[in-house]
């Protein structure tokens, strides 16, 4: 009875975000459960936050379901052409959810592989809520964000119509992709070479599972530190020899990927990638004007509601960026040449291991 009544809610909400004056100003309200949010129409969506806390993301955890849910915005929003409007507009695209609702075509694109494990274990949950799939996708990802300790809170736009179509194949980015190839496809998706960066913050809480399979949960980084360790001098492979899409890591059970490494290279992009060092709240700042602007990809923003205030609030991220032990400036392969390196201390100890995710 609880989930029939939240079903209920959650499509009278819907409704209400599709309607003309949807982006009209609404005066704050308190909403039943206690919650002030700027729009009544909100309101419905913390019932929805609890249950995607409670079922999805093991009571609010920053683990695997969260890391996926945020690869999913991803995957589902990228999906998208400037230059293809007109197909668009005929079959949607973008942050439409249709990596959830079709995801029985899109889990089979090569770039897709693992993804089946969170559109599978999103849909008994998505299935309680009666939203559309692109809200659902897209306000999951950001709640599962918003429990990882110095992310910042995602702004999530309510009100997306259901997708009309899977997206098309070859949209997404693979690791064994070239630097001009990655950043064409984010040009046409509407991304600079920054903000294609930017996006890739995403990798201080991502993991591996099918570069190389016989080390599902493979991190890219030890602890928000993803744009250090890149630049590091590999040593080892962390699991089966060189796989493709892999170049040589720094740490023990941590991998890198092709991708990161010749971005983080490219000098078209190496010195935005320095500037992320060191510098959380300038990481968090880029990373979140990003996202706020890929996951409305392909959507009328005019008839969506900022819903933005029922995320929860991340806790913070104190702890200062340190080369891990064993390392320090020596090993870093500097390819910004126009900016000093930032001064950074080393771990005391022996080099780490880093867990899997």
């Amino acid at each position: 009875m609880a989930f029939a009544r939240l079903s209920a809610i959650v499509a009278i909400a819907l409704a209400a975000s599709q309607s003309a004056n949807a982006a009209a100003t609404a005066r704050p309200v308190t909403c039943s459960t206690g919650h002030v949010t700027a729009n009544a129409a909100c309101c419905a969506l913390f019932p929805v936050v609890d249950l995607l806390q409670d079922q999805l993301f093991d009571g609010a955890e920053c683990g695997e379901e969260a890391h996926s849910a945020l690869r999913l915005s991803f995957h589902d929003a990228i999906g998208f052409s400037i230059h293809g409007k007109l197909i668009l507009k005929i079959l949607g695209g973008g942050a439409d959810g249709s990596i959830l609702q079709f995801s029985d075509i899109e889990t089979a694109f090569h770039a897709n592989g693992g993804i089946d494990d969170i559109t599978d274990g999103q849909h008994p949950v998505f299935a309680q809520t009666n939203l559309t799939a692109g809200d659902f996708v897209h306000l999951a990802a950001a709640v599962g964000t918003a429990n990882c300790p110095g992310a910042p809170r995602l702004q999530f736009m309510f009100g997306r119509p259901p997708p009309k179509a899977a997206a098309p194949d070859l949209t997404i980015p693979e690791p064994t992709d070239s630097v001009t190839k990655i950043l064409a496809r984010f040009a046409d998706a509407g991304f600079s070479p920054k903000e294609a960066v930017a996006l890739l913050a995403s990798h201080t809480i991502a993991a591996a599972d099918v570069v190389d399979t016989t080390i599902p949960g493979t991190p890219f980084d030890s602890d928000s530190q993803v744009f250090l360790e890149v630049l590091l001098k590999g040593r080892l492979f962390p699991g089966n020899g060189s796989q493709p899409g892999e170049v040589l890591s720094p740490l023990a059970g941590e991998m890198r990927l092709q991708s990161d490494f010749v971005i983080s290279q490219d000098s078209r992009t190496a010195c935005f990638w320095q500037e992320m060092i060191n510098n959380q709240q300038f990481m968090m700042s880029q990373f979140k004007a990003a996202m706020a602007k890929l996951q409305v990809l392909g959507q009328d923003t005019r008839k969506l509601i900022d819903c933005s205030d029922v995320v929860p609030v991340p806790k913070p991220f104190t702890q200062a960026i340190k080369f891990p032990a064993s390392f320090s400036k020596k090993d870093v392969q500097i390819a910004c040449h126009d900016l000093p390196f930032p001064n950074i201390a080393t771990v005391a100890g022996p080099a780490p291991t880093i867990p899997p995710v």
